[in-house]
């Protein structure tokens, strides 16, 4: 499932092959893609708008039109907002497209049909993501911001992550690794991490966030698809059962929120 880094990574190259364009006409083959909007709006909406920028919020990406509306896509499970160089050759996976002057296309490329776009004006940004917390590479996010909604929480610290209420964007695979990194364990309650513990968590997520996207980014040049495995050098996230890169014991998995947490029992307190 695309996180931070991944959408991250998608929105910049967006923004440098498709800023500046003019939408010629758009297709939706879903309408469910849509929902709970009709296809039509999104058709006529973009159709002779030029695309003034591109921009992520949380795991969405923004499209930025002229006319004062905007594109939102979540790419969900298995989407990819991708530009091809010929309209024409839009790949069955295709679930939305839309030609850009030139004979360009860009299309939401999504084999399982999970993916969403809906089209908004910009002035309606600031409530449709009112319930987003910081982005967690913004200024906002800063230790002692991160010290003060551990301190009101009993949550386990990694659930606390995973609010998007709280931090935006942040999910499940860098989560855990930001907390190895910060040598917390992920069931510590986050009112009880500790100063100095939280200050390394701040930075253990901004740097693992930041190495994630530079990582991304050569992931999604590569031919075939992408997979986060092929780059971003996990350190106990999906590994249960193989030895900690710094201590050699065994690192285990955990169910927290319905996902799987990976941690290393001897690094990790």
């Amino acid at each position: 499932m695309p996180e931070l880094p991944e959408v991250e990574a998608v929105t910049r190259r967006v923004r440098r092959m498709a800023a500046g364009a003019r939408i010629v006409s758009a297709g939706l083959y879903r309408a469910g893609i849509a929902a709970p909007q009709n296809p039509e709006k999104i058709r006529r909406g973009t159709r002779g708008q030029r695309i003034e920028a591109v921009e992520r919020r949380g795991k969405n990406i923004l499209v930025f039109l002229d006319g004062g509306s905007v594109l939102r896509v979540h790419l969900r499970m298995t989407g990819n907002l991708t530009v091809i160089a010929d309209h024409r050759l839009r790949p069955v996976t295709a679930r939305a497209w839309f030609e850009l002057d030139g004979g360009r296309a860009m299309i939401l490329d999504d084999p399982r049909a999970l993916g969403r776009i809906t089209l908004h004006k910009t002035a309606e940004l600031a409530k449709l993501f009112s319930n987003l917390g910081p982005e967690p590479l913004g200024p906002e996010f800063t230790p002692e911001f991160l010290a003060r909604i551990a301190a009101a929480s009993r949550k386990p610290i990694k659930l606390l992550l995973m609010d998007q209420r709280l931090i935006a964007g942040l999910g499940n695979i860098y989560a855990v690794e930001a907390l190895f990194q910060a040598g917390i364990h992920p069931a510590r309650k986050a009112c009880r991490a500790g100063a100095g513990r939280l200050r390394a968590l701040h930075a253990a997520i901004v740097g693992t966030l930041k190495l994630a996207i530079d990582s991304a980014i050569k992931a999604y040049e590569l031919p075939g698809g992408f997979s986060e495995e092929e780059v971003f050098p996990a350190a106990v996230y999906g590994r249960e059962g193989e030895a900690c890169l710094r201590c050699r014991r065994l690192v285990r998995r955990m169910k927290q929120g319905g996902r799987s947490t990976y941690y290393c029992p001897g690094c990790q307190k």
